[in-house]
Order: C-alpha cells, then sequence, then structure tokens
C-alpha cells in the first residue's frame, strides 16, 4: 500500500524482523514499469528515497553509503579516469565520483528514468548539481544489455542497485555471467565496487553468495562494511579488482591520496575508517569462507522482500 502522511513505516527485513520509521508527508509517489517509488519525510532522517518499501538513502545520512560504495575503490586505482557507475538514481555516486581529480568522464546507466526524475525534482541536494557536470553522460537502460554490446573499458565499475529481488530489475546484475562481463571491461588495474546487502547475523547469505560469486571471477575480492543508521542493520560492500588489494593500503597512504586527489570535504571516509572498514568481525569472516554458492543467470539468489 501507498505510504501515507504520519504513518508507521514498517520496513520488513525477514518475516520475523524489521525497521519502523516515523513518515512525516509523503513528498512524491510514483508506480514506474519496474518499481514502486516514493520520496517521503521521515521524522528521524529527513527526506528519503524509498523503492518498493525499501529505504533506498536519507539526507541525514546518505554521506556514509555513498562515501562507502566510492571512495575505497577510487582511492585503491592509481588514477581513475573512466567511471561507469551502474544504478545510482539519486545522483549521490556521481557526486562523490566527481570529487576525484583525475576523473575525465562518468557514464552512468540506470534502467528507470523515473528514478532519476523525482531525484532530480524533489532531491537535488543529494547530486548536488553532479548531472549538469560536462563529464557526466546519463542512459536509461538495461546496464547488462549496454556493457554486452559495447567495447568500452572503465577504470572504475559502481554497482550501486537494490538487491536481487524475483521479478525486480536487478537479479541479473548479481550473476557470474554478468560479472565475467564487467570484468572484461575494466582496465588493466580497474576496480568495481557492489553494494552487496545486510551483514547482520540474520542476512548474510545475499552477501556471502556475492562475495562467492565475485571470487570465482576477480584476483582480488575485498569485503567491507558500514554501519548506515537509517538501513538498522550494518550494511556490506564488496570490492573487486585486478590490482591492489584495499588491505595493502595503509590509513595514512590512504589519507595521503586523499589530501591529493580529491577536492572537497569526505565527512565519513579516511584512513582510518578505512581500516575499520576492512576489518570485518569474526563470524562474518568465518560464514564468507564457508560458503561456495555461485549466483548463476539459471541458478539466482532473490533475497527477501
Amino acid at each position: 500500500m501507498p505510504i501515507q502522511d504520519h504513518q508507521l513505516l514498517i520496513e520488513s527485513f525477514s518475516l520475523h524482523e524489521g525497521h519502523v520509521h516515523g513518515v512525516s508527508s509523503v513528498v512524491a509517489t510514483r508506480r514506474s514499469p519496474y518499481q514502486v517509488i516514493e520520496i517521503v519525510e521521515l521524522g528521524s532522517y529527513g527526506k528519503a528515497l524509498i523503492l518498493d518499501g525499501k529505504v533506498q538513502s536519507t539526507t541525514l545520512d546518505e554521506f556514509i553509503y555513498h562515501e562507502s560504495i566510492i571512495h575505497p575503490a577510487m582511492l585503491c586505482h592509481p588514477e581513475p579516469r573512466r567511471v561507469f557507475v551502474v544504478g545510482g538514481g539519486e545522483g549521490a555516486p556521481v557526486r562523490e565520483i566527481l570529487k576525484h581529480r583525475s576523473v575525465e568522464s562518468v557514464l552512468m546507466v540506470d534502467i528507470d528514468s523515473e528514478v532519476v526524475d523525482l531525484c532530480r525534482r524533489h532531491l537535488p541536494e543529494m547530486s548536488a548539481g553532479a548531472f549538469e557536470d560536462k563529464r557526466v553522460r546519463v542512459e536509461f537502460m538495461d546496464a547488462r544489455a549496454f556493457l554486452e554490446s559495447s567495447d568500452q573499458t572503465f577504470d572504475i565499475i559502481i554497482i550501486d542497485i537494490s538487491e536481487p529481488i524475483e521479478e525486480g530489475p536487478a537479479y541479473l546484475l548479481f550473476t557470474q555471467e554478468f560479472y565475467k562481463i564487467v570484468f572484461d571491461r575494466l582496465t588493466e588495474r580497474g576496480a568495481l565496487a557492489v553494494q552487496a546487502g545486510t551483514i547482520s547475523l540474520a542476512g548474510l547469505e545475499c552477501f556471502a553468495t556475492v562475495h562467492a560469486t565475485l571470487k570465482s571471477v576477480f584476483p582480488v575480492v575485498a569485503p567491507y562494511f558500514a554501519d548506515i543508521p537509517s538501513f538498522g542493520r550494518p550494511w556490506g560492500f564488496l570490492f573487486a579488482g585486478k590490482g591492489r588489494h584495499p588491505a595493502a593500503f595503509s590509513p595514512e597512504e590512504i589519507d595521503r591520496k586523499i589530501r591529493e586527489t580529491v577536492h572537497g570535504d569526505l565527512r565519513y571516509y579516511d584512513g582510518e575508517t578505512h581500516a575499520m572498514a576492512f576489518s570485518l568481525p569474526k563470524h562474518v569472516r568465518e560464514q564468507l569462507a564457508a560458503e561456495k554458492r555461485i549466483i548463476e543467470d539459471n541458478h539466482p539468489l532473490f533475497a527477501f522482500r
């Protein structure tokens, strides 16, 4: 059902658990061919983008999520020039990418133009002018079809899409076959960053299987995490690449690279945060080591809706 003013939004994590938000007001609602898009004002977190009932980002804490998905891959590459973004409809991932002085072009491909349209109208603070930058090009189509039909290569690929949901727009972008395409579209020292779901104790299956799937394709795979308050759970990301392992970068080296290559403020990410993010708890590391399943086109994994 559509979200209403002054109601409680219960975001279900499973059949037994969820996170409750107080909705102050509804800003905009639209049903696209792919999903239900809602922008609402939350009492604790400000304006929020919600897709199919799931909080994607809020104005209060989106900087934690977007700095986490963008800067580890960007900082671990010697000189990222060409960047490809899958999803990222708010424009905040592109905003963070453009902070890197070496960037010459950003190609963002999102399947749902209506998400981008609503965010540009009602969440302009998230993109902060990124869509107007001359280095940025936005295409609306299936990102997998684009990469399959193109011979372009990129230094960095960012995959900022929702978890794989049956009949949703994203599940074929989490498979071994897709990651092989991504591998071929990355340059010699290229890197990939993926949001891969929660690392909460009751919800590790998606993160662990995406990790195992990336390991079947890439020589370097590094899991990391951040605490996103509006998500109600710690959140997992995966770095995959052809160059140095992120753990090989000391806090001092990350801080130096930020000073030399990034303009504008980073509110969350620095060398100390980098070291923390790639240090996962023991029980998470053990489950990642134990997980052997590979996600394939004909054997997908569907997260809980």
